[in-house]
Order: C-alpha cells, then sequence, then structure tokens
C-alpha cells in the first residue's frame, strides 16, 4: 500500500531560518517530524549567553523531541539507530554527515535544496543566484550521498523570478516551494515508486560560504550589480560602503534600497556607530557626497 504524506515518518535535520520555513510549511501540510536533529546552542550577546537556535526553538514550541549534537559521532549514530522513522530529510542544517547516517532510515536521507542542481552546489546557492542575476532557478529535492550536493535528483520545480526582492523573501519562497515539493513526492518516494536521476556533473556550479569583506560595495560602481548586493547580503552581512570623515574610516550599512530607471535608489541606511535614517539624512547629517 502507497504511504501517504501524513502516515511518512520523518526526522528533519536543520539550523537555521530556512529550514523553520520548511518545518513551517510541511506541518501546514500535515507533515510533522518524529524528532529534529539541530546544531548545539551558541553564546550570544555582550553577556554570551548560550542560545538555541530558531530550529531548537520551533521543536521545543511543538514538544518535538531535539538533539544538538556537537558532532555526528559514533555515539549518537548509535543513538539514531535505536529510532524509527521511513526517511530522513534535510534542509540547511550546515555540516556534513558521515555516509553511515545517511543510509540508516529504508528511505535514505533526501535533501531540499534551493536551486536546479547540479547549479549552484554548496553553501550559499540564494545569494549567489541574487549576484548573478539568475531570474530563472528552482527547487530540487535529492538523496543525499557522501559527495556535497551531488546526489541523484527525485524531483525539480523551475521559479522565474521577475525582480529580486530583499533577501529574506527570497528564502522564504524557495523554502516554501521546496517544502511543497517535497511533500507532493514523499509518500511515492517511500513507497519506492519514483526513479533517481543522476544528475549532470559536467554541467555543475558552484557557490562559496559569504564572507563579510564581500558586501563591501563601490558606489562609484556598476548600479544594478550594487543593487542584487543590497538585497543578497540584506539579512547578512549587510552591504556597506566606507566614507572619510574627520580625518576617520566610516562604515555606512545600506539597509533600503532600489533600482529605478537604471539607477541605484539608497533609502535608509546606518551610519557606524549610529541609527538607522534616511539617506538624504544621512548625507546632510555627515555632510558628505556620494
Amino acid at each position: 500500500m502507497t504511504t501517504t504524506p501524513s502516515t511518512c515518518t520523518f526526522a528533519f535535520f536543520g539550523s537555521s531560518r530556512l529550514s523553520v520555513i520548511v518545518l513551517d510549511e510541511l506541518e501546514k501540510i500535515g507533515l510533522k517530524p518524529t524528532f529534529i536533529v539541530t546544531t548545539p546552542d551558541k553564546p550570544q550577546g555582550r553577556k554570551l549567553v548560550l542560545t538555541p537556535n530558531v530550529v531548537k526553538m520551533w521543536a521545543q514550541e511543538h514538544s518535538i523531541e531535539v538533539f544538538d549534537p556537537p558532532t555526528i559521532d559514533r555515539g549518537f549514530l548509535d543513538v539514531l539507530k535505536q529510532k524509527t522513522c521511513d526517511v530522513y530529510i534535510v534542509a540547511s542544517y550546515g555540516k556534513l554527515f558521515p555516509e553511515e547516517l545517511l543510509n540508516i532510515p529504508p528511505g535514505k536521507t533526501l535533501n531540499v535544496h534551493p536551486s536546479l542542481l547540479p547549479r549552484y552546489r554548496g553553501a550559499s546557492p540564494l545569494p549567489t543566484a541574487m549576484l548573478d542575476d539568475a531570474k530563472h532557478t528552482g527547487v530540487t529535492i535529492m538523496r543525499l550521498t557522501k559527495e556535497m550536493d551531488q546526489g541523484p535528483i527525485l524531483a525539480q520545480k523551475e521559479i522565474v523570478v521577475s525582480e529580486w526582492p530583499i533577501y529574506e523573501e527570497f528564502e522564504e519562497r524557495m523554502a516554501r516551494e521546496g517544502a511543497q515539493l517535497l511533500a507532493s513526492i514523499l509518500s511515492d518516494w517511500v513507497a519506492g515508486t519514483i526513479t533517481e536521476q543522476e544528475q549532470n556533473h559536467a554541467q555543475a556550479t558552484y557557490t562559496k560560504k559569504i564572507e563579510k569583506e564581500d558586501a563591501c560595495i563601490d558606489l562609484a560602481g556598476d548600479p544594478y550589480e550594487n543593487f542584487r548586493k543590497i538585497q543578497a547580503y540584506h539579512q547578512w552581512p549587510q552591504a556597506y560602503f566606507f566614507i572619510e570623515k574627520n580625518g576617520n574610516r566610516l562604515r555606512v550599512k545600506i539597509t533600503s534600497a532600489q533600482f529605478i530607471s537604471g539607477k541605484l535608489v539608497i533609502e535608509k541606511v546606518i551610519p557606524e556607530g549610529g541609527k538607522e535614517m534616511s539617506f538624504a539624512d544621512f548625507k546632510n547629517g555627515y555632510s558628505v557626497e556620494v
């Protein structure tokens, strides 16, 4: 008998806001994990208080058993083997898995990846697509293997972006689309009626980990490229530029901008040591020409 989405049992691995959006969307469809695996609490704030990530908080709010091992070692693998479920689901966990883990459940381990693989493998598919102006994009459900993002594809959905929103909005759209695509094939996958398709590895492209320095922009540079940087780095690290003020080099973050008639229109900024303000007020208050 074919398993329906509501009767599929699965564990969920994730650690970010994208993971939570996927969890929310799956819950709407009637899919709730039996347990969740995420990353350990991290010190935050000036007092470095150990704080759970958003996935752990989601699990606690929904009364779902949650594990946050610092590493997936032999001891934790033994714990997982004592848990029964049909399949593992991964969405933005942030760490590599030992091959043994991937094969624990009968349905193996599936990944919700926000790109049309083999394009944009790696850590930053969403901001990289924005930076590349790759408006023809999509989501992929793949089976994880030991090689990063190289596993066979179960399903894909193409998505066309008309104009680039801020990163958070793009992330939410792609996460929800990915969760819906996963739900649409999960019962057939568990029932064994889906045939995997090998990726065309010759067409693979790769992304890199975003660094803070990547968000620095030259306001004299290409306005559309600068706009895409502002949108892509809106959540982190936030696009910024430097000005000289009283012999000091001042960093200015851009929090809001538009691209209108071929021009970059900066709307709001946060000058170093200051509060968010309109770009017009910034120019007047700091007596700068930018």
